[in-house]
Order: structure tokens, then sequence, then C-alpha cells
């Protein structure tokens, strides 16, 4: 499932789809509704059935919500999107707000009046989500009220059918464990810490657990279900019986029963007086209510795969480096196919993003791209998670940035690799903002620091060169990343945002500062690295902790200001420049390869 540059919105459709939702909120005597971004297991990617919110207000970004109230609505997006929506959203219909500063809950709190009963669909919002949400409608004296079917399915008219992509199995030599194996492991920590099962909400946890993957949602190839865990390592699928095939059936094993999904309420009925351990953070509203009702003992504890399936293991990471040195080479085969056509005024967004597809596509084992390609020239540069599409694409014109962020899929591993690209002659001003972006890159890349440091105490290192010179970026500076898994992978992050989980060796994250011009042009260098053991330092008192950069493609040295480096700097990124040369001159041929000799040349 490739990407598609058609227009899937249009903010014209905003008033007409509003103003059914809130005929269908009179009919159900609801004075509002609320309307997130995400699907019963609150993923990030979701089927095409579950894109209420973009088919609803027109934005197509990966997280937001909306709250339509009878004479007002609005609609939450982060930093990332505070320019997108402008151009997908009918601003006259509804209010942006930022979902950090004033979320939905806090926005309840100022615009509920006494009374108002607003429904919101259980399975759509996390249990942590819900309680937010109930007590601020309480503090005004107003309810809030769970539907037992989502409005805005009433309305949609053409919605789509839920996904039946087959489910297959993942090598154990590529997994590095066996199902059973990791069945055992989880079962013996829930035994450990006294609970009889778990409840399994996110597909990832599951694919991971079981070693199978699927395609029901775009980028990330796992398949929607839920699952109970025991603590005997046995498990209990609810998953649609048509997307698995004997095979699949062989390989899960006889500890593993499968159910339909419409079997799994009354199977959570049946865990009375159990102790059942559920994640508050990524559970769906309507299971708290289900196990409370069944009288399970409820232990709200993070989802016990987490943590594992972010440390990976040697197998896994292995994997991961092939990933990246093949797609390293495919990026580069880009790279250089930008220095010859470029500069000549025939490229546009979509048709280099193609171009990256294409190349990406003649690599071993490609399995599809990761997320949807960002591909912007000049000014939609700006827009951090810029999507482009037939309405929005613009060409790639010297004296401009093109900044292409963009990943794959492989069975191995999952890349995500940014460039920013100088079509022509950079201004002073682009190579002094490239220059302080790669100096945080740098600054990140080369951290050494000891256990149980978290993301946000790395985070300043990546932003200082820009805060030198009164700049920022309003975003993270990364997120992990899966094994042939999502590209957003918790726990662990890199932010300015306390996410309390410390980095741990084998976790896989991004390095990508950034700076955005709003109007002109945007700037950001992504790598992915993994949280290693790093070299002792003679004399030192204790271990560290360091990153191996895997990311594997040329940096653009025509936006390099070398008086802006230090030694260190200059050091790191010579060094780096020749591994990126050893891994991928074998893998293009003459031409390319002489490209590549100049691209990655000492500076």
């Amino acid at each position: 499932m490739f990407q598609s540059f058609d227009v899937l919105t249009d903010p014209k459709n905003g008033p007409i789809r509003l103003a059914k939702l809130r005929k269908e909120m009179a009919e159900r005597g609801l004075d509002g509704f609320i309307v997130p971004r995400g699907d019963e297991h609150q993923g990030e990617y979701v089927p095409a059935r579950a894109e209420r919110l973009s088919w609803l207000t027109g934005f197509t970004g990966s997280a937001g919500s909306a709250i339509i109230l009878a004479r007002e609505a609005a609609i939450f997006i982060d930093g990332r999107y505070t320019l997108q929506v402008r151009d997908q959203v009918d601003l006259n219909v509804l209010t942006p707000e930022s979902l950090v500063e004033n979320p939905p809950a806090k926005w309840l709190s100022h615009h509920a009046k006494p009374g108002m009963r607003i429904g919101f669909d259980p399975w759509m919002h996390s249990v942590e989500d819900a309680a937010k949400l109930r007590k601020a409608l309480r503090e005004n004296k107003a309810e809030l009220v769970a539907v037992e079917s989502n409005l805005v399915d009433a309305v949609w008219d053409d919605q789509p059918d839920a996904p039946l992509a087959p489910v297959v199995p993942h090598p154990s030599e590529i997994a590095g464990l066996s199902s059973e194996q990791k069945r055992l492991q989880i079962g013996e920590v829930i035994h450990g810490q006294g609970q009889d099962v778990a409840v399994l909400t996110q597909p990832e946890s599951i694919a991971w657990l079981l070693n199978i993957r699927g395609g029901d949602v775009p980028h990330t190839p796992f398949p929607l279900g839920f699952a109970i865990l025991g603590n005997d390592g046995r498990v209990d699928l609810f998953m649609d019986k048509r997307k698995i095939d004997s095979d699949t059936m062989t390989h899960l094993g006889n500890a593993v029963r499968l159910f339909e999904p419409d079997q799994f309420e009354p199977e959570l009925a049946k865990l009375s007086g159990k102790i059942v351990r559920l994640d508050p953070k990524t559970a769906s509203e309507i299971i708290r209510c289900k196990l409370d009702a069944a009288g399970a003992q409820l232990e709200r504890d993070q989802d016990p795969c987490m943590l594992p399936k972010a440390c990976k293991n040697p197998a896994e990471l292995d994997g991961m480096r092939r990933a990246h040195v093949r797609d390293g080479a495919a990026v580069s085969k880009f790279l250089h196919f930008l220095s010859e056509e470029a500069a000549s005024g025939k490229l546009d967004e979509i048709s280099a993003a193609k171009r990256l597809e294409a190349f990406r596509g003649e690599a071993a084992d490609l399995k599809e791209l990761s997320f949807d390609t960002i591909s912007g020239a000049g000014s939609n540069g700006a827009i951090v998670h810029y999507r482009v599409n037939t309405a929005t694409n613009r060409p790639i014109q010297s004296g401009e940035l093109y900044l292409v962020d963009s990943g794959a899929q492989y069975p191995d591993g999952t890349t995500d690799i940014t460039r920013t690209i100088a079509v022509g002659e950079p201004s002073d001003e682009m190579r002094d903002r490239f220059t302080r972006v790669l100096k945080g890159h740098i600054a990140l890349a080369r951290a050494r620091f000891p256990a149980g440091t978290k993301g946000v105490h790395l985070d300043i290192l990546a932003r200082q060169p820009l805060w030198d010179a009164g700049l920022d970026y309003d975003h993270g500076t990364g997120h992990g990343v899966g094994a042939y898994l999502s590209v957003h992978e918790g726990p662990q992050n890199i932010s300015k945002g306390l996410v309390d989980v410390a980095l741990q060796e084998g976790m896989v994250c991004s390095n990508e500062p950034g700076y955005y011009k709003e109007g002109g042009y945007g700037i950001r260098i992504e790598n992915l690295i993994i949280v290693t053991e790093a070299t002792p330092v003679p004399g030192g008192e204790r271990p560290l902790l360091g990153f191996e950069t895997i990311t594997l493609a040329p940096i653009d040295l025509n936006l390099v200001e070398k008086s802006l480096l230090n030694d260190a700097e200059v050091d790191w990124l010579n060094s780096y420049h020749e591994r990126v040369y050893d891994a991928v001159a074998p893998q293009v041929d003459e031409d390319q390869k002489a490209w590549l000799k100049s691209a990655t040349r000492a500076i």
C-alpha cells in the first residue's frame, strides 16, 4: 500500500457534515460530541473506516480531536499542524486550539454549561482520557455520556468496511525469540506482580508477542485485534478469522485460542474475580467499564509488552542495521538523481516522492513505505508534517530548499530518514540555520549519559545551537521506532515533555532537530539511533550509554557553514560520511558512486 497523492478531503465539506452531526446529536438528546483522531486501539495509523476526524473536518494529521457543540466547534492540533490546519479546515465553522496548551478537557472546562450532556464513543477514548473529560465536565455540572454507537458513523454514508488483510507469521530468526518464549517471559512478569491476566489492546504489542504481521492499516504491518494474556503464557486472541489461514494457525500454536472480535466483550465478562492488568493510557474506556461491571480487580499498569518490544534483542538490531544499509542506498540514489534534475525546474513534490518510492522499490524485500512521504519544496517544507497532494503540489525550484522525510518497511527493519537539500545556491541564512540544526543533531548523536537518563534530559542538546540564536522548533527531537512495526513507537522519546521512561540499551530512536521559517523553508536532519553501551571513559566512575547512528545517507554539504562547527563536530561529520560511503558505494553504479564520493567528502 504505497502513497496516494489524491486530495482526500475538502474544507467545503465541513459545514455540511457538521450540520448532519448536530442533527444526530439533537436526536439523541446530546449537547455536544467529541471526535478524536483514532480508533478502538488508540493508534496513530488507523484504517480508512476510522478516519472520522478527517471525514468530518478535512484535517488529515496523525493526531488531533474535535468537539462539536450546538453553536460552536473546536479542532485541537499540536505544533506540527498549525499551518496544515489552516489549509484543510473551514475556520468559519471550526476554531483551531492547541492540543498541548488547551486540550479538550481544559477547553470543555471553559465552554461546557451546567446541565450539558456531552457524548463520546467509549471505544475511541482511553481510560485516562475519559477520566480527564469526565472530571472537567463534572466540575461544570455537565455530564459525559457514553453512546452505544458512534454518531459520525451514523451520518457517514459511504464509510469504508473494516479491513481484512491476511495475517502472516513473522520468522523467529528475525524476531530473535519465538512467540512461545515471549509469551512465557511476559506471563512470568504478570505472575510476578500477582496478576492473573493482562488485556492487550495495542495491535503492535499483539503482533510482537505472537510474531505475526498484517496489513490492516496504512504503512504499519500489524493486524487489528485484541488479546488476553494469561500469567501462564496462554493467549486468547480476538481477530476476524477470515484473516488467518491454516499456516498462521499452526504458527500460533495450541496455546493461542482464536475468537471472533464480537466475543471479546463476553470473554471480558468472564474475568470476574480475576486480577486484571490494563494500561489506562492505551486501553479504551469501554474495556474498563466492562471489567468493572464483571467484578474484575483492575490493576492499572503499562502494557507489559511495551518495554520489552522497545528494547530490541540482538537479532532485531542486526536486522535494523541491514535494512538501513539497503535503504541508505535507495535514498542515496535518489539524492544523486536530485543533484542532476532538481535545478531543471521539471520536478515537483509529487514526482520527486514517486521517484524516491521507485528507488526504494529496487531495494530487496521492500514491503511498503513506513509513512506517507513528506515532500516539501520551499514554503511547504515549513509545514512540519506536510502531506503533498494534487491540490498543494508545487515545483522544486532553484534557490529554495527541498525537505524530504521518508521511510520504508522491510521484514528485518523499519526506516525513517529526513534530508534537506539546497536546490541551486542557498542563502547565508539557510546555511546558518541548517548548520545550527546539524550541530544539535551531532550533539545528540555524540551524547554519553548514565543509566536512568530520560529523553527529556537530552533534548536540550539538540536545541541549544538554535536557542543560542533565539530559534527553536515545535516538535519532539526523537521518537521510538519499531522493528518491522510502527515507525512511531513508545514508550521512550526525546522531547521537552517529560516521558518517565529511561533510555535503555536496544531502544531505537530518531534524532531529528529542525527549523521552520513560515512562508520560507523548512530544515530537518533525521537519522535513527540505537541506545548502546558507550566506550568506558578513562578514569570514569560509572558505566555510560550512548548512541549508534544506523541511518546511512549523505547530509548536504552545500548547506554546511564550516566556520560554525568545532573540531569535534567536523570529525563526527567526516566520520559519518566515511561510513556512508563504505556502506552505500558497493550498492550503486559508477556514476552514482562518483557523486557519492563527492557528497561524502571530508570538509
